[in-house]
């Protein structure tokens, strides 16, 4: 599944001076974006920078945060349900620089009210206008992720900060900082113990005075290749009023996106196995009913063949039984139900007692019709009713009555 990543650019902020930001930030002003593809998740396809008409196609698209765009606050989450937000701002407010209906909040994943966890603080106004700015061009931003956020497991990236120094990001369970190389507060900050157990990375410009400065290897890694690693975090910005909202076809393809991303793995591989079950369990159960078939058709075969050693050939065993059957009690001189004394002794044993004799009758082997001529739709009733619970059948049609055996389902 191809994923395209989006490194949306950084707010811009008041100079010093006072100025105004750049016409890039304004609203409605000409925007590219930096842009990662990926087929994999692991290794990149391309990479450029496109406006965002102009940017590549993929199954889905995720929105990259600038880390000096994003603050982390901890705090014990208010038990609020569906006025999380507002909560939010009214918790954090005496914290807050901005107003907090500028800002945009993102709590950490699987927290509920109650929980003491992570939340994630940005410029509101800048993330909307990028999300719509993106729809519009029917870029649909599926996920929101940071650089980086507060884990377990501790990270430091080294990478350029300003025309000729560089800084380090600094990631651990504790939260996430910028620290500048000169000086002497990053080197208190990391213990000897620190920096043996993170995880250290730097961009290939300054990744050879990253290692003089922290005194040990760093992997290489471009910013191409960060958003990468970033792919694999739990933690989607787009929250609350930015969430994501999708219908129909949309709604599904985000639905398969989501099942296809590395944390749904295992939900996958159960699916795959609970299918796999059932398709070989069906098959079982249906070579056991052919089993069980086949093993009846031959009982069959063999009763036909012991009771009737003559027949040779079988073609059909339950035909060919009856129809030796029906030659035995012939030649014995025995009645069968296809015969007129059989069919006429039910017709007698049924009729009605306020009916006279039949005015006229007609045989076929197997089925006796009679003259119905005056008969009431009761006395009908009745008369069915009498030959059905002997085993008969009786059909009434144009003015006649034929009675007949049961089907095999209706006799008794």
């Amino acid at each position: 599944m191809s994923t395209l990543l989006l490194f949306l650019p950084p707010l811009t902020r008041l100079h010093a001076q006072g100025h105004p930001a750049s016409d890039a930030a304004r609203p409605g002003a000409s925007q590219e974006y930096d842009w990662v593809l990926t087929i994999d998740g692991r290794q990149v396809e391309r990479e450029g920078r496109s406006a965002a008409t102009a940017l590549p196609r993929a199954d889905a698209v995720v929105a990259v945060v600038g880390e000096s765009d994003l603050a982390w606050r901890r705090i014990e989450l208010p038990r609020a349900g569906r006025q999380m937000r507002a909560a939010l701002a009214g918790k954090l407010e005496d914290a807050l620089l901005d107003d907090p209906d500028t800002l945009h909040f993102a709590i950490e994943p699987d927290a509920v009210g109650g929980d003491t966890a992570w939340v994630a603080v940005m410029a509101r106004p800048w993330l909307a206008d990028h999300l719509a700015r993106l729809d519009a061009s029917h870029v649909f931003i599926d996920r929101v992720a940071p650089l980086s956020w507060p884990d377990a497991t501790a990270r430091g990236h080294f990478h350029e900060h300003g025309s000729d120094g560089a800084a380090l990001r600094w990631s651990h369970a504790d939260g996430v900082v910028t620290l500048p190389l000169e000086g002497g507060l990053s080197r208190q900050l990391l213990t000897p113990d620190l920096v043996q157990a993170a995880q250290w990375t730097a961009t290939p410009a300054i990744a050879t005075r990253a290692e003089r400065w922290l005194g040990a290897a760093v992997g290489v890694q471009t910013p191409a290749q960060r958003a990468l690693a970033a792919l694999e975090g739990p933690w989607n910005l787009r929250q609350f009023d930015l969430a994501s909202r999708a219908r129909g076809t949309r709604g599904l393809r985000m639905l398969g996106r989501t099942l296809m991303r590395k944390p749904w793995q295992p939900v996958r591989y159960g699916l795959a196995a609970l299918v796999a079950v059932q398709v070989l369990g069906l098959n079982l159960w249906a070579w056991h009913q052919h089993r069980e078939l086949a093993a009846r058709r031959e009982a069959v075969t063999a009763t036909l063949t012991g009771a009737f050693p003559q027949v040779r050939a079988i073609l059909d065993a339950p035909a060919q039984m009856q129809k030796q059957l029906d030659l035995l009690r012939a030649s014995a001189g025995s009645i069968g139900e296809q015969d007129f004394e059989a069919l006429l002794a039910a017709a007698a044993t049924a009729w009605p007692a306020d009916r006279p004799p039949a005015d006229a009758l007609t045989f076929e082997p197997g089925r006796l019709t009679l003259a119905a001529a005056g008969w009431s739709p009761p006395q009908i009733d009745n008369f069915r009713t009498q030959l059905q619970s002997a085993g008969w059948q009786l059909d009434a049609a144009d003015g006649k009555l034929t009675v007949s055996p049961a089907a095999p389902q209706g006799r008794r």
